[in-house]
């Protein structure tokens, strides 16, 4: 008898017990879409974490589904003070201004989508006025190697979406390049990367009708995804 009244007691207790809130839902900030993706990390140490993309359904905030991530091979940074070359990813909320891919589209994919081809080049020379943009063939002012042939990373890069950071207004200096995509062999120089499933799932949910955001982060500290 005292075994089944302590079982119902426990069984009390766990049914009063308030369902947790979702991450979107102690942010500061989501972007003010409908759509989120985050992509969080133990600490600013880790190179892995969880990427989880998420619907606003009326007040609430409902996984749509989740992934294994891979960060920076240095960790992550404060994506206002990051600097280019620390082989960091910058936290932050960011916009997704587009998708590109060595590979076609998934089916279902609403986003604008550039194709990658042999002259496709992002642009990371700080001396360059293309600094942290797409080129079809390089300019004069935008060596090489200081920039990423995208072709050169066919797998990586099958399917991505482009990280709104030091996008808009880019800071000479504070990073380029930076994406979701498509797992590599280990950690990223900076990117957010999942498997390649995941990739396609994530491209054939996004809706940019919908304002979807991506927000980097880590589970506490200056760097927490809750503050961004």
């Amino acid at each position: 008898m005292r075994i089944l009244l302590a079982l119902g007691a426990l069984a009390a207790t766990l049914a009063a017990a308030p369902a947790p809130v979702p991450l979107p839902e102690r942010m500061a900030d989501t972007g003010g879409g409908s759509q989120l993706i985050t992509a969080e990390a133990a600490d600013p140490a880790a190179t892995t974490g969880t990427v989880t993309w998420w619907d606003r359904r009326g007040r609430r905030w409902v996984k749509a589904g989740s992934a294994p991530a891979r960060f920076g091979a240095k960790g992550l940074a404060e994506g206002a003070t990051r600097r280019q070359g620390t082989n960091t990813t910058p936290t932050g909320l960011y916009g997704l201004p587009y998708a590109f891919g060595t590979e076609p589209a998934p089916a279902g994919t609403a986003y604008r989508y550039a194709r990658v081809t042999d002259r496709s080049w992002w642009c990371q020379d700080n001396g360059s006025r293309a600094y942290n943009r797409w080129v079809e063939g390089l300019p004069r002012d935008c060596r090489a190697a200081e920039s990423e042939h995208l072709v050169a990373y066919r797998a990586q890069y099958a399917h991505a979406l482009v990280i709104g950071f030091n996008y808009d207004r880019p800071v000479r200096g504070r990073g380029a390049g930076i994406f979701l995509h498509v797992n590599g062999r280990g950690a990223t120089a900076g990117c957010v990367s999942v498997p390649a499933g995941a990739m396609r799932r994530i491209l054939a949910w996004a809706d940019p009708g919908r304002g979807p955001h991506i927000a980097v982060g880590t589970r506490g500290g200056p760097t927490a995804i809750t503050r961004y």
